[in-house]
């Protein structure tokens, strides 16, 4: 089966929600840090249990990882054990990595992160370069494996970029996505999905309607949910029947305790979870 099929239905029985675990040191609570432990140590047991409080109620995960390649080796080893731990329960790993290099440098930052020490379910790419920049992936592709390429992002400078209008009257984002949702047919999952989706920031929503239609075999990764601005009523609009895409909360959910008074980070985390899946499963309900 392929990954892509694995989220669909994973989505279908846990909700939509891609719990971010772009764990900083400071995220964690003073009183649960081990003193005789490092910091990528910390970190990877704050995942744990993290993992272990919503992993019933969410759809997947995903690992940021420049959180842990700021900490060197140390933190390396949190993001290697991050995604072991993912696997060996049997969950959905998305690896945030973002890359978008072309040939030789492209083969071998997939077998990085599709193979080995990093391996993960899907990975982020960047289109920047190109279509010979998501094409080193294609043969993992084949073999299951599937990636989300950044297409129209939540952060403020998105218009920069993304935005700006062709002669055709189509944005650049309408470009990327045209191409990569073409090159996806090539990887169709039995239920309807490529295992080439689409990056969809959940911000900026004035064409979500138009952009859901228009990619309707293509799976999204929603971020801007939560600390963002996004609104359980507005992502929504980028699902299908309440899949389709997945939705993304980081600091939200990893940080929760601090808006739950005398709750562990944990149950905290649990409660923001449970509460952002019915909150989106009551907005998909509306439309």
């Amino acid at each position: 089966m392929l990954n892509i099929d694995k989220l669909y239905e994973s989505v279908e029985a846990k909700g939509c929600v891609c719990v971010g675990l772009d764990t900083d040191f400071s995220y964690i609570p003073e009183m649960d840090i081990h003193c005789e432990m490092t910091k990528g140590e910390n970190i990877f047991e704050f995942n744990k249990e993290i993992i272990e409080a919503t992993k019933n109620d969410a759809g997947c995960y995903k690992v940021q990882i420049a959180y842990y390649e700021s900490l060197g080796i140390d933190g390396l080893i949190a993001y290697k054990n991050t995604l072991k731990y993912l696997h060996d329960n049997k969950l959905i790993a998305i690896a945030d990595i973002k890359r978008g290099d072309i040939a030789k440098t492209g083969e071998l930052y997939a077998k990085a992160h599709f193979e080995g020490d990093f391996e993960a379910d899907f990975v982020t790419l960047a289109p920047y370069m190109g279509l010979d920049s998501i094409s080193p992936y294609a043969p993992y592709f084949e073999k299951g494996k599937g990636a989300f390429v950044l297409c129209r992002t939540s952060n403020g400078g998105a218009k920069d970029f993304e935005y700006e209008k062709l002669a055709d009257g189509r944005h650049v984002y309408d470009l990327v996505g045209d191409k990569i949702n073409a090159m996806g047919k090539d990887y169709m999952g039995e239920k309807g999905y490529s295992s080439l989706g689409l990056v969809i920031g959940g911000t900026h929503i004035e064409e979500a309607v138009e952009i859901r239609a228009k990619y309707k075999d293509s799976f999204f990764l929603i971020p801007g949910y939560g600390a963002q601005g996004g609104k359980a009523e507005d992502i929504a609009q980028y699902l299908i029947n309440g899949n389709g895409g997945v939705v993304n909360s980081s600091r939200a959910i990893l940080m929760a305790y601090k808006k739950q008074a005398g709750v562990g980070f944990a149950e905290a985390a649990y409660n923001e979870c449970v509460n952002m899946r019915g909150a989106i499963a009551d907005a998909c309900g509306k439309l």
